[in-house]
């Protein structure tokens, strides 16, 4: 059955970058429908933007099955759930003078564009609440710690949104695989360094780190690519996108074993291709580097995230 959204695209999105994300979708539905694995890979602001309110939705119905993302989108889709009402949008952000924004600076409201994330309603909350799991005597992953703060169920009086709506609430009661190259760029990163200091954490290496995710994504892709095509689906780029598609060349050129490339690739970006820029590089630069294959399906659609992703997702959904 094909629902609104998607006959709407169907008749609508026909050429240029309109047509580059139909037929995207259409690949992406068609590849997890026939068994194939995607992992997604997700940089800049998107759960602040609400990627979850779709993205929760992919994880549910297994259209996602691991995710690379910068630590700033795994604690701020945590963010939103437990503080969504402090919020404050700003939606004539173009025209703020620097005194506006230092106002914001004095209310404790971090600025994201057109929104702000409230200092002491999200952040401080959230780390009060993982700072007796990060005191135990247990090494873990960053996202691992939320895992056990969500499941706990702890939060679940404080959530100001339908939990549904968290792609990090969907994916800690699957299990799904979370990896993260630069956790410790991130404000729960900077909140554990100073809580080190503070002496309230006795080890810094209680939290497993960047190459640790290397090695678990290693054995993942091992893993789930003997019996399964994977596919990469890139939401901006940076470490996000970078870290783990390097798992590829790792395994065949670094270890000298044999994993097959990534099948499917799809680019979701507003940068363009430049000198050097790895974020705007075309899909083939990455045949040269050992990522992708002749025959993998790939795809760059040059537009807002926050507009394409949610439309992917819906077509994938059969909305």
């Amino acid at each position: 059955m094909v629902g609104e959204i998607s006959k709407f695209l169907e008749e609508n999105f026909k050429h240029f970058n309109a047509g580059t994300l139909l037929r995207a979708a259409k690949s992406y539905k068609a590849f997890v429908n026939s068994g194939g694995k995607m992992f997604l890979a997700m940089a800049g602001a998107m759960s602040t933007a609400e990627i979850g309110i779709t993205l929760a939705e992919m994880i549910r119905q297994n259209k996602v099955h691991a995710i690379s993302c910068t630590g700033a989108n795994l604690e701020e889709d945590i963010f939103n759930l437990v503080a969504h009402k402090s919020y404050v949008n700003i939606p004539h952000y173009r025209y703020l003078r620097e005194e506006d924004d230092y106002e914001l600076f004095n209310k404790g409201l971090n600025r994201v564009t057109d929104t702000t994330i409230p200092e002491e309603e999200a952040m401080r909350k959230i780390e009060n609440h993982l700072l007796k799991y990060w005191k135990r005597n247990e090494r873990k992953f960053p996202h691992e710690h939320i895992y056990d703060l969500i499941n706990s169920g702890e939060l679940e009086g404080e959530y100001e949104i339908d939990p549904k709506n968290s792609w990090v609430v969907a994916a800690a009661k699957k299990n799904l695989p979370i990896f993260i190259g630069g956790w410790e760029d991130s404000t729960l990163g900077n909140f554990y360094v100073s809580n080190f200091l503070k002496k309230k954490i006795k080890d810094l290496t209680q939290m497993k780190s960047g190459l640790e995710y290397m090695e678990e994504l290693i054995k993942w892709y091992k893993k789930e690519s003997k019996n399964s095509k994977i596919g990469f689906f890139q939401i901006g780029g940076g470490i996000a996108g970078d870290f783990p598609i390097c798992v590829v060349p790792l395994i065949n050129q670094d270890l000298k074993e044999n994993v097959p490339k990534w099948k499917y690739f799809c680019q979701i970006s507003d940068s363009t291709t430049s000198y050097g820029s790895y974020s705007g590089a075309t899909p083939n630069e990455k045949i040269t580097w050992g990522k992708l294959d002749l025959d993998s399906e790939k795809f760059v659609v040059e537009s807002d995230a926050t507009i394409v992703c949610p439309l992917i997702f819906a077509y994938v959904l059969g909305y």
